[in-house]
């Protein structure tokens, strides 16, 4: 049986692969079971305080696998959305540690915003971005709509989702769509390195900040004044809060939580 997705498990974080290297990592519903479900895993194994999604091969992800339908069939997209691609996006959000995405190679359409869901997104130099919706008349999603005017403006995003036009990587980091592009070789250690330093962070920190970010776009000043309020009272009563502080008056590195050695 084909193994879709590769996972390993680090000191302290999981790599996350996306196997299907022949097919660009597109997306079948097996590929998409095996990520939701290791994704689910993650979030509840004590041995994981941080993930690093990437792809096989020389791409990231080609978003769906358009040969994995029924030739001449009118699909319901909707519903694939419903029981696939809405699910998974709404997992790595919701997710209550930080994943690192890396950018090995292309990522079109749905797999362009997958990488966009994630936390931290390096991308190879090579790599490109495509909203490729509009080549076959779809309209963009896994929340492509959202996270692109948000992320770039309203004009970038339109003109990227109307012209379906590649967006190399440096222009990418250049207009805040990623954090950064790095060089090829340079990747995987890259995204390893940052991916091992959030694991000896604070995950709970990490968390609050994550839950903040996600829901301030719907909150009014006042709102997310009294989110940071609660939020802040909650971790100043962590024990994460006062191994920090410890940390710092003996000028040592922390040690929070169960972080790998």
């Amino acid at each position: 049986m084909e193994q879709v997705l590769k996972v390993e498990k680090r000191d302290g974080w999981w790599k996350l692969t996306l196997n299907r290297p022949e097919k660009l990592n597109a997306f079948n519903e097996a590929l998409h079971a095996a990520l939701y479900a290791a994704l689910g895993e993650a979030a509840e194994a004590q041995d994981c305080r941080a993930i690093l999604l990437t792809g096989e091969g020389r791409g990231f992800c080609a978003g769906q696998d358009l040969g994995d339908r029924k030739p001449g069939e009118a699909p319901d997209l909707g519903n694939t959305l419903e029981r696939f691609y809405n699910p998974l996006i709404r997992r790595i959000r919701a997710l209550p540690k930080p994943v690192v995405c890396a950018v090995n190679g292309v990522a079109a359409g749905a797999g362009a915003n997958l990488a966009l869901a994630c936390d931290i997104v390096l991308a190879a130099q090579s790599a490109k971005f495509i909203q490729s919706f509009s080549k076959i008349a779809l309209v963009p999603d896994s929340g492509g709509t959202f996270f692109l005017p948000r992320l770039i403006g309203e004009a970038r995003a339109k003109a990227l989702m109307f012209t379906a036009d590649p967006l190399p990587a440096a222009t990418a980091a250049e207009w805040g769509l990623i954090w950064k592009a790095v060089e090829d070789e340079r990747l995987t250690l890259e995204a390893e390195n940052l991916t091992e330093r959030l694991a000896h962070q604070s995950t709970e920190g990490l968390a609050r900040i994550k839950h903040a970010l996600e829901v301030s776009p719907g909150n009014s000043l006042d709102a997310q004044l009294d989110l940071e309020r609660d939020l802040q009272r909650q971790a100043g009563k962590s024990a994460d809060y006062a191994e920090g502080v410890r940390a710092f008056l003996e000028k040592r590195p922390p040690r929070f939580g169960k972080q790998p050695a």
